[in-house]
């Protein structure tokens, strides 16, 4: 289901993946089946979003994320793809951000580009991941520190 008010222009979406008010995918961009993307969300082209994925609202996936299978995303979550933005930079690279399989982000969360977040990892509200997430453990504050294991 594409809700009417979505601007939704890949053709590469599985199976009952609910695509709800107001979001915008583009062409190239890929998600998988069973996902519930929800409102007011963007999904840029070199983006894959794997099989039973929630997206909340209010989320940007941008150019070279990868979120696998079984991840939430909470609303507000926030990525980027550039270590050191400016406008209209000719030297821009791309940094590749992953999400593992089944991996969980709490709201207002902050993804800083190039980091992997391992399988099962939970990252707490309002956090902010500044390097790579081992699997199977939980980060909170600003910068994320492991505070346990799941």
């Amino acid at each position: 289901m594409i809700h009417p008010t979505s601007d939704v222009k890949s053709t590469n979406i599985g199976e009952n993946t609910n695509i709800w008010q107001f979001c915008v995918v583009f062409p190239r961009a890929q998600i998988g089946s069973n996902c519930n993307i929800c409102a007011q969300v963007l999904i840029e082209n070199e983006v894959k979003i794997g099989n039973n994925v929630t997206i909340k609202s209010g989320v940007q996936i941008w150019d070279g994320i990868t979120i696998e299978d079984d991840v939430f995303v909470g609303p507000n979550a926030t990525f980027t793809n550039d270590l050191f933005p400016r406008s209209k930079n000719p030297d821009w690279k791309l940094a590749k951000t992953t999400i593992k399989k089944g991996a969980s982000i709490g709201a207002n969360a902050t993804i800083l580009a190039g980091v992997t977040i391992g399988e099962n990892a939970m990252i707490g509200a309002g956090s902010v991941v500044t390097k790579d997430v081992p699997a199977n453990t939980v980060w909170c504050g600003n910068p994320a520190r492991q505070i346990r294991e799941v």
